[in-house]
């Protein structure tokens, strides 16, 4: 078994949707970024690939790269599970926390939860995601953008392990 800690942080962007583990959130301004910028996405595949060593977002998945300008990170996200099963590992659990003043993310984790389980190939059970906000300090307090932080725990391939 292996752990993967991944991090993510967005500026909002009023012109652009927000999408936040796969979910579009109606209402509320996007997140700047090359892809559609969704920040779960993002730090869960930093999780996933950096607990098998195989890399980060940015080495698969280059900004500077035209192909990924607009990406659906939950499509990133599904590559990226194909290069973690390729190095021999798979996922067991994924644990996020968004960090934000708003949206609120409670009200919303339980569809960020189904999506983020149905494209890694594991259980809702085996998916947390929850919010917290800054208490209205430093940048995100101000409401400027967000942060998210995810922990993974992949193992071998067939070891038996959920």
């Amino acid at each position: 078994m292996r752990v993967g800690l991944g991090y993510d942080s967005h500026r909002f962007d009023p012109s652009r949707p927000l999408v936040l583990g796969g979910v579009e959130i109606p209402d509320a301004p996007g997140l700047s970024g090359h892809s559609d910028g969704d920040a779960v996405a993002h730090a869960v595949i930093d999780a996933i690939l950096g607990a098998a060593s195989v890399g980060d977002v940015g080495r698969h998945f280059p900004p500077g790269e035209e192909q990924w300008r607009g990406a659906d990170s939950m499509d990133l996200l599904r590559r990226s599970v194909e290069i973690l099963e390729r190095s021999g590992y798979e996922p067991v659990n994924v644990d996020v926390v968004v960090i934000t003043e708003a949206p609120k993310i409670g009200p919303l984790s339980g569809s960020m939860t189904k999506r983020l389980s149905e494209v890694l190939g594991i259980p809702e059970g085996s998916v947390s995601v929850k919010g917290k906000t800054n208490e209205g300090m430093g940048w995100i307090g101000a409401g400027e953008g967000l942060a998210v932080h995810a922990v993974a725990l992949v193992t071998k391939t067939g070891s038996g392990v959920s």
